[in-house]
């Protein structure tokens, strides 16, 4: 599944021989989905969350724009979209305002 309302990433998938069974422009829920189902898109991390606890892989669509690009629509040859896989796992055992105050995340378990 392909998750966009750009006609440009979608003909981009095509061009790149990416198999995709059904495209939609906005992800209400992620109940229908399953372990092994594979989902494009750029996607909001609490999204992301649900669909990687579900045993769904998330391949993330990131989108290289120019400032000048952003909030127009593109074409395939415009558009620089770099995909990568993100696994994300929850982690309730850090205590995120010692992360901050500590100035970030570098050494953390």
């Amino acid at each position: 599944m392909l998750v966009t309302r750009h006609r440009g990433t979608v003909e981009w998938a095509r061009r790149h021989g990416l198999v995709v069974d059904r495209v939609i422009d906005h992800l209400e829920s992620t109940a229908t989905l399953q372990a092994g189902d594979v989902v494009l898109g750029n996607l909001p991390v609490p999204i992301v969350a649900e669909l990687t606890a579900r045993g769904v892989l998330y391949v993330h669509l990131d989108l290289r724009l120019r400032r000048s690009q952003r909030g127009q629509e593109l074409d395939a040859d415009e558009l620089v979209i770099d995909p990568r896989v993100f696994e994300a796992t929850e982690r309730t055992d850090l205590d995120v305002h010692r992360l901050i105050d500590s100035g970030g995340t570098k050494g953390a378990p």
